[in-house]
């Protein structure tokens, strides 16, 4: 058998963790055999029962969207909750959920700065009140090429602008996640210049497809999924969805982003799926759905390029990636 050295095998080539911890269940799936056992002894069985732990309240008066995704098989809430990325609880997929389980997320202030007509704390409650809550199911790619179909909860970012206020001159907008070391434990190590954020411009915020999620699978959102409010942007990768929001900055000049300062030949402001610019480390032709076992093609703009593609008429999107 040929044998590559480990440098010439490319990232998105290595089966990822939780497809390794559930090769038994593909196995055993087409024989009909069940793994309940051995799915709930690895780590990220583990993880998945944390996640359950913490309880699933519903949400009131959820109405679906008609913007939802459709046609696709939306991924188990197991999936969805234990398999994360969210640096400040741990840099592994199943830290989030082991990690996040005593995250208080009430009181919850969120700071409106900048380029606004009235700036200032406002309570989250107060926040989303005068929104109704939509259900909006979205096709979810990562940058380490591996994808979700998660039922958000959320409320339109467009609207909450609209709310805002912000001033003529505000030309993006800027989120910061909560810097609190003593619930963040993945915050005592400096993977990244904490806070984090991220930022939009003006009418990729405003584009009816973004929204600002509370929840999923019409129950409030898990700590480790960016409880209690997070940003949600389906044609870009995962890591401009930032999670528990404390601020939000309207400015003039277009921000500095967490990814883009850590790693700027990787990483840029625009995050746009785009299968034809590949990670310096590895493809983004392919990406591996999780809970399937075989790799499929990634679309453009994540597949919602019919509705967004208008908006990056003319911007080079090999140079802004």
């Amino acid at each position: 058998m040929l044998l590559r050295k480990a440098p010439d095998v490319r990232y998105s080539e290595i089966t990822p963790r939780e497809l390794y911890l559930r090769r038994r269940e593909f196995l055993q799936g087409a024989a009909g055999v069940a793994v309940g056992a051995a799915a709930a002894l690895s780590p990220l069985g583990v993880a998945r029962a944390g996640a359950q732990a913490q309880g699933r309240a519903k949400l009131p008066n959820v109405k679906k969207s008609p913007l939802s995704t459709a046609g696709e098989k939306i991924n188990s809430y197991e999936d969805i909750t234990g398999y994360n990325n969210f640096y400040e609880f741990g840099t592994d997929k199943d830290d989030p959920a082991r990690n996040a389980q005593k995250f208080v997320t009430r009181p919850w202030t969120i700071n409106v700065e900048g380029l606004v007509k009235t700036p200032g704390p406002i309570d989250i409650d107060s926040f989303i009140k005068p929104h109704a809550l939509e259900e909006r199911v979205y096709r979810m790619r990562c940058v380490e090429a591996w994808s979700m179909v998660i039922p958000w909860v959320g409320i339109p970012l467009g609207d909450v602008i609209k709310r805002l206020a912000p001033l003529p001159t505000a030309k993006y907008v800027e989120f910061f996640t909560l810097n609190d070391s003593k619930q963040m434990p993945g915050l005592r190590v400096p993977v990244l210049d904490w806070p984090y954020r991220e930022g939009l411009r003006m009418d990729e915020a405003m584009h009816p497809l973004s929204i600002l999620a509370v929840g999923l699978y019409g129950e409030v959102l898990p700590n480790q999924n960016g409880a209690p409010i997070r940003l949600v942007v389906p044609w870009k990768y995962g890591f401009k969805g930032i999670k528990s929001i404390v601020r939000i900055r309207f400015t003039d000049k277009q921000p500095r982003t967490s990814w883009d300062l850590s790693n700027p030949r990787e990483y840029g402001f625009y995050a746009n799926v785009n299968p034809s610019v590949d990670h310096p480390r590895w493809s983004q032709g392919s990406e591996r759905r999780l809970g399937e076992f075989f790799r499929r093609k990634t679309l453009m703009f994540n597949g919602y390029g019919d509705q967004v593609a208008s908006l990056y008429t003319g911007l080079d999107l090999r140079r802004n990636y």
